[in-house]
């Protein structure tokens, strides 16, 4: 079997619930035909560089599928009867990430304390100015 990273762009009227059925629909294709869906990630819900059907925001999907190329055909064919996908890209890949994926982490990294939340420190008076009461 062959394994693929498959991203799902899914409209931004949709809610997260229905975004998270409609990938445990596709999920259930790949399975009916002889494959496996390893792992799931739902990214939320980001701005697009462009609108794409009159739309400016997506909620985004990763799943890590191992599965014949036949299965993932299928899975592609009934993705674009549906009128919540926006766009879709499968890519096979030669083994899957361990871990969160790229998106995950930089969700994580968001949440970190910004350099601006940091206390203030105290200035230090600087050398090459002179000091009240001196002359030069």
């Amino acid at each position: 079997m062959h394994l693929y990273e498959h991203i799902v762009m899914s409209r931004q009227d949709a809610s997260a619930q229905q975004v998270e059925d409609s990938v445990a629909a596709y999920s259930s294709v790949i399975e009916e035909n002889g494959g496996s869906v390893s792992k799931v990630e739902y990214w939320g819900l980001k701005t697009l560089a462009y609108k794409i059907q009159k739309n400016r925001k997506a909620h985004y999907s990763l799943l890590n599928i191992s599965a014949p190329p036949a299965a993932v055909a299928e899975m592609e064919r009934q993705m674009r009867f549906d009128e919540n996908i926006l766009r879709f890209m499968t890519i096979r890949v030669d083994e899957h990430e361990e871990g969160p994926s790229i998106m995950m982490q930089k969700r994580d990294r968001d949440d970190r304390r910004r350099r601006d939340d940091r206390p203030e420190r105290p200035r230090r008076e600087r050398e090459d100015t002179p000091k009240e009461g001196t002359s030069e």
